[in-house]
């Protein structure tokens, strides 16, 4: 028998794991419209900074999966919750798309050039030589340095795509200073989705596709952690880890209509 509890919640990896390159990876639709009609607590993860709860509500319907602006959760609101309670009103220098700058506005920060207290590195598409000397010297004049999340590369229809822990390193090595990183596998981005739907970590999942930071985040934050195998992972990878998923399945598909038990059939 796996781990038992009467009333499961569910946190969710977007990409691998609901979908795959702008497609619904089969049975997502599914499992979402039970837990909805269940009233289970669910929220949908992400450590793309890039894109408001909006657009990426916008963009997951075009591939047919109807998720509450407010299910989901990116590293650039965890970002900005981090440092609204570190630095309640603070300023930041931004290098990072609208999702980001957006949810430093809602918690009342200041975008500067000038002194800021942070510099804040996310996602972009296009990144600016220019505005990464800014970063730069800011950090070396004594701004603190934080980055939404620690991914090397994410994916393209070419190929990988230099991501934020690339650039990180960069400003890295030119500063001598380590940013902190505030989303996944930082057990810090659980947590603040775990207390956005009021559920404890005993009884909650992590779905993910990546051991590296979906397993070990939740199993960091105490939570019980399914890996599937529609993204990244696969078997062989996930016994190359000295930690362990509570359970492998293939897809969300092995879900539906278990998502109250999801552990049953182990024995």
């Amino acid at each position: 028998m796996g781990p038992v509890s009467n009333e499961w919640n569910y946190l969710f990896d977007m990409d691998g794991v609901l979908v795959r390159e702008e497609h619904l990876i089969p049975g997502a639709d599914t499992l979402i419209a039970e837990l909805r009609e269940q009233g289970t607590p669910f929220m949908v993860l992400t450590n793309n900074s890039i894109y408001t709860p909006r657009d990426l509500r916008a963009r997951l319907l075009n591939t047919g999966l109807d998720i509450p602006e407010e299910a989901i959760w990116t590293s650039a609101l965890a970002t900005a919750q981090f440092l609204q309670t570190q630095r309640p009103g603070g300023s930041a220098y931004v290098v990072g798309e609208s999702g980001l700058t957006t949810a430093l506005h809602n918690v009342g920060y200041v975008m500067t050039e000038r002194n800021p207290d942070y510099v804040v590195l996310g996602e972009t598409r296009t990144y600016s030589f220019e505005a990464i000397t800014r970063a730069i010297r800011l950090v070396r004049n004594g701004a603190r340095f934080i980055a939404t999340n620690p991914d090397e590369t994410g994916p393209s229809a070419e190929g990988p795509l230099p991501a934020t822990g690339a650039v990180a390193a960069l400003i890295e090595k030119a500063t001598g200073r380590r940013p902190y990183f505030v989303g996944k596998p930082n057990p810090l981005m659980m947590r603040s989705a775990l207390r956005r739907i009021g559920a404890h970590s005993e009884n909650t999942i992590m779905v993910g596709d990546r051991m590296d930071t979906d397993v070990l985040s939740g199993l960091e934050a105490g939570l019980q952690t399914l890996l599937v195998l529609s993204g990244i992972s696969d078997r062989d990878t996930a016994e190359q880890f000295p930690y362990r998923p509570t359970r492998v399945i293939e897809s969300v598909r092995e879900l539906v209509g278990n998502t109250q038990n999801p552990f049953a059939d182990q024995d």
